[in-house]
Formats: structure tokens, C-alpha cells, sequence
């Protein structure tokens, strides 16, 4: 199953919700950005190159048609499709991330794009806080180009509205899934639960350490909280533990990460 939109979509609130509720994998396409990243710049790919060789000022200057090539936009889709294909059949996955795009999806595989009104995208990034002025301008300029391809290839749309609840998105995406829900493979036992949460954190602090690795990147991974899902395993967690990067105990033989009064059940 596989959830495109551009940034402020809502895309990981709804599929995080899903995956975590019906024990599915969930693939987090901004996990893999910097892994996508230097796929390209081992195949010295032209945007690629030239992203890591400018100063992050000198990348949020650039004209709209540089801004969009550097993202990797369209070459993301194929990686994140050749990454969905080497995944184990059991669970099944959703697979969310801006860089989804119709192109890369099955002719039979069960997709929607979340698009926002306009104005909403930009309100929610706001609320993130400060971002440059050019990464708002790119997010608007995926936008655009998510919305026309979307249209281009007749793929379902959600639109997504200033009073459009997190439940009602949820439902929404859930009732245009509803056949694949109901066929797919899910995780059965709070061990398996617990797998899948602890490969979507570690996917999350691989994702801040090789960030703060560039060589233009300043910041300390240890001074970078993320909230992370409670490990617990429970069908009806959703609780997240708010931790700093290195802090998460994301070895294989690590204790599972747990929310405040939580417990790892067998």
C-alpha cells in the first residue's frame, strides 16, 4: 500500500496510525534520505553532486528549477520501489513518503495521494518551526508537481482541508485500502510488533546520524530529540518516548524502548 503527498500532507501521521494499529511494516521514505543520497553520488549523479558541494545557503538560493532537481524527486521513486521489493512479503507494507510517485507504483497496487489545500501546507510547516525561505519554496514546488502528476496518471486523490481531522484522514485512506486491509499478512504477537517498532526507530536514528555525518552539517546528534514509538508491542499503543538520537538502545539485543508505565508483554 503506498501513501504519496507532498511535505505537510499528513502522509506519516496517517500511516504511522495504520501501521501501528494493524501491526504492518511501515517504510518512512525520509528514513532513506540520505541513504538515496549517496546512491546517487556513487553514480555521480549531476544534482547530487552539486547538493553536497553547496552550502545549505547556497542550495536555498537557487532557482526553482535547481531547488527541485537537487530534492532527487524523481530519482527517489525507483530507489524506494527497489527498496519495497527486497522487504519480506509478511507484514505487508505501507509505504509512504513525498518522493512517491505513480510512476513507481503497481497498476494493481492499492495507492492514494494526500493533497493539501492551498495554504494548509504552508501553515502546518510553520507550526514545525523556522524552516529557510527556500525549503518552503521547494515543498510548494512538490506540490505542484505531486498534484499534476498525480492528475496526469489518474491516480486517487485525498484532499486534505483546514478542518480535515487526523481520524477522518485515517478513515479515509483506511476505506480506500479496505480490500488490501482485510487480505493483507500482519503481525499476530507482541513480538513481532516489537520487531517492526524497533526497525522504524532504527530507521529513524540511521536516518539523524547520517544527517549530522555530512560535512556542511553542523549540530550534535546527541542534542537532537526525536519522539520515538514506545516498543512495547501492545495492539492499541500509540504512545511515543520523546529521546535524543543516540540515546535510543537500538542494538539487536537492546531492551525495548518504552513509554512511562508500559511493559513489554511475551
Amino acid at each position: 500500500m503506498w501513501i504519496g503527498g507532498p511535505p505537510g500532507a499528513g502522509k506519516s501521521t496517517v500511516a504511522r496510525l495504520i501501521t501501528r494499529r494493524r501491526g504492518l511494516r511501515w517504510y518512512q521514505a525520509d528514513t532513506r534520505t540520505w541513504e538515496h543520497r549517496d546512491r546517487a553520488l556513487a553514480a555521480r549523479h549531476p544534482e547530487a553532486v552539486r547538493f553536497e558541494q553547496l552550502s545549505p545557503e547556497q542550495r536555498w538560493s537557487a532557482p526553482d528549477d535547481a531547488l527541485l532537481a537537487m530534492s532527487l524527486h524523481r530519482e527517489r521513486g525507483p530507489m524506494i520501489a527497489d527498496d519495497v521489493r527486497a522487504l519480506p512479503d509478511r507484514p505487508a507494507t505501507v509505504v509512504e513518503g513525498t518522493p512517491v510517485v505513480p510512476a513507481v507504483v503497481g497498476r494493481d497496487e492499492p495507492s492514494v495521494w494526500l493533497l493539501p489545500a492551498p495554504g494548509l501546507q504552508r501553515r502546518r510547516l510553520s507550526r514545525r518551526g523556522p524552516h529557510p525561505a527556500g525549503t518552503l519554496r521547494l515543498y510548494e514546488l512538490l506540490a505542484d508537481k505531486i498534484e499534476a502528476d498525480a492528475n496526469a496518471h489518474g491516480a486517487t486523490v485525498l484532499r486534505i482541508h483546514e478542518k480535515t481531522t487526523v481520524a477522518q484522514a485515517v478513515a479515509a485512506v483506511e476505506e480506500i485500502f479496505a480490500d488490501a486491509l482485510a487480505a493483507c499478512p500482519a503481525a499476530t504477537t507482541a513480538a513481532e510488533r516489537r520487531a517492526l517498532l524497533r526497525d522504524a526507530n532504527r530507521a529513524v536514528v540511521d536516518q539523524h546520524l547520517a544527517f549530522f555525518a555530512r560535512p556542511w552539517s553542523t549540530g550534535d546528534p546527541a542534542a537532537a530529540v526525536v519522539d520515538f514509538a514506545c516498543e512495547c508491542g501492545a495492539p492499541d499503543c500509540l504512545a511515543d518516548v520523546p529521546l535524543a538520537v543516540t540515546a535510543h538502545p537500538s542494538g539487536p539485543g537492546g531492551p525495548p524502548l518504552l513509554a512511562a508505565g508500559h511493559r513489554a508483554p511475551a
